[in-house]
């Protein structure tokens, strides 16, 4: 075989190769050259059909990059429809949170180092309030080593693991949410209504970027404010798949608290105006 034949072929080779990338570059341009409303509109229909993504996966299969789509899930997050948590996204219908035993998984040892960090704040044959959530429910194991406590609590799930504890317990009475299995509304309102108490230890649905507080619904703020107003120290146990997440109902702000106990430091524009009031700030950075 000549070198010229060789040449020839070899460059032919090539051109085929070329032109086979480009037709498969120019269908995959072609299946995702939708604009930013179209494509939001997918993003939703696919976490909605197939669950939890990270953004990462999201980003591969609408061909942009993870910052384009970090902008569109925050506009859908913003508007109730999807769930954000850091590097990944899950469904959010009809702005109810999601099922108690999946967030009982999400961020165990954040929400166990946040237990532990509320329990140093609270000394022996002290009384205590505590709200509804998993961040709330470790705090009941980080209680081992503390004695003669007075807790009344609206937490189901927290009151198991304090029937373990040598402590004196008062729990809510009325109608149960089945699915967080609380009680919340005017049960609860009425409940914490009745006490006064050292210390009230709750969390919330969601913080937004400005140091805002929120929940799912109206019942859930009610019963918060009702423990808070008769708590003579509050603090707030927030892990960080709540940070940057404004949902529906205001539930206060963080100058509501004495202390404010996360996994993960807020920002110091958050921190330093607060700090200066008297607000506390603990975290595990």
């Amino acid at each position: 075989m000549t070198l010229r034949f060789r040449l020839i072929a070899v460059s032919f080779r090539w051109r085929e190769s070329f032109f086979r990338f480009a037709s498969k570059h120019d269908k995959e341009k072609g299946k995702y050259s939708m604009n930013v409303t179209e494509r939001r509109r997918a993003v939703l229909a696919r976490v909605r059909g197939e669950g939890r993504q990270t953004l990462a996966a999201l980003a591969h299969h609408f061909g942009v990059s993870v910052q384009t789509l970090r902008g569109d899930i925050r506009v859908l997050a913003e508007q109730g429809l999807i769930l954000r948590r850091h590097g990944e996204v899950m469904p959010f219908p009809d702005q109810e949170n999601v099922g108690y035993d999946q967030r009982q998984i999400v961020n165990q040892e954040g929400k166990r180092h946040i237990a532990r960090q509320a329990a140093s704040l609270i000394s022996n044959h002290q009384s205590l309030f505590l709200g509804t959530g998993t961040t709330v429910e470790q705090l009941a194991d980080a209680l081992r080593d503390k004695q003669g406590l007075q807790i009344m609590t609206n937490n189901l799930h927290a009151l198991i693991k304090l029937c373990a504890l040598e402590c004196e317990l008062v729990v809510a009475g009325g109608r149960v949410r089945r699915r967080d299995q609380d009680v919340i509304g005017g049960d609860a309102w009425r409940f914490f209504q009745r006490y006064r108490v050292d210390i009230g230890i709750v969390s919330v649905g969601g913080m937004d970027s400005h140091g805002q507080l929120y929940d799912y619904n109206d019942d859930e703020v009610m019963a918060r404010e009702a423990l808070l107003a008769h708590a003579a120290y509050r603090i707030l146990v927030l892990d960080k798949t709540k940070f940057d997440l404004p949902l529906r109902c205001a539930a206060g702000s963080l100058a509501d608290y004495h202390a404010v106990i996360t996994d993960s430091p807020l920002p110091d524009r958050l921190r330093s105006p607060l700090a200066a009031q008297g607000v506390r700030f603990m975290s595990g950075g």
